[in-house]
């Protein structure tokens, strides 16, 4: 499979560094390269590509904005120099995000990923379906700052969040140290998948499949116990039915 791609930065030695990356990679065709999004817009419009390498932090059009103008049928892979921008990213539904310097395994990962991503979209659907619980737990995940670095967290080891004032602590599934992040739980709702992460409490939020003991209104996690909150009971106790099986009463 060979993957159309077009690359937008204002910056012409990212711009080349970046077509040298393309023109190396045999399953990536260039069809085009732009210095400005303006620019770029009536033509990717009118002739889409597969994938989009796309910087972040340009004058008149920013890259965010641009995502949002796009046609779905064109991927994007995010690139810039500006590490606060990678939730953002993910929130513009990315497929990925380069941090510059970009190096070539890092493009050539990024890229790997594309074409895995269109190689699924792309089978028949007896295929697909044998495939994509595969790809998706593979692909799942997120990156957090944390400590001036971008940390990648697969979301199936996210046992829970916890909120602290600013800050989140995200406790990771056999991991002994937690990873605390600036940013408001909120954000960090807004990011997680909904059918897989409730939140149980203003400072909670839990991965249901994670759960295995809730006893006296608290969910148990080894010697930690997260209490539920009478503001998110009712959602909590929504989903807990549709994964519980109740014991038939015997018959008189």
């Amino acid at each position: 499979m060979i993957l159309s791609c077009a690359i937008i930065d204002d910056e012409p030695l990212a711009v080349s560094l970046l077509e040298s990356y393309v023109n190396k990679t045999p399953f990536l065709r260039l069809e085009g390269k732009y210095n400005s999004a303006i620019n770029a817009l009536s033509v990717l419009n009118r002739q889409p590509v597969d994938l989009l390498f796309l910087d972040i932090q340009m004058p008149e059009l920013n890259g965010m904005e641009f995502s949002r103008m796009i046609g779905s049928e064109t991927r994007i892979i995010f690139t810039t120099a500006f590490e606060q921008y990678a939730l953002d990213s993910y929130k513009a539904n990315a497929l990925d995000y380069l941090l510059k310097p970009i190096s070539y395994p890092d493009f050539l990962k990024s890229a790997q990923k594309a074409l895995q991503w269109y190689d699924l979209l792309r089978r028949p659907s007896a295929e697909k379906e044998v495939a994509s619980s595969a790809a998706s737990s593979e692909a799942e995940r997120i990156f957090i700052k944390t400590e001036h670095r971008l940390v990648q967290i697969p979301l199936q080891k996210i046992l829970y969040i916890e909120g602290l004032k600013d800050y989140v602590k995200i406790h990771i599934e056999d991991e002994p140290r937690s990873i605390l992040s600036l940013m408001s739980m909120k954000s960090m709702e807004e990011i997680l998948p909904e059918e897989r992460f409730v939140r149980v409490h203003r400072s909670f939020i839990v991965q249901l499949e994670k759960i295995r003991v809730i006893e006296r209104n608290r969910i148990v996690f080894g010697k930690e116990y997260i209490p539920i909150s009478d503001s998110y009971k009712n959602k909590f106790q929504e989903l807990l039915v549709r994964h519980t099986i109740y014991p038939k009463e015997k018959e008189k």
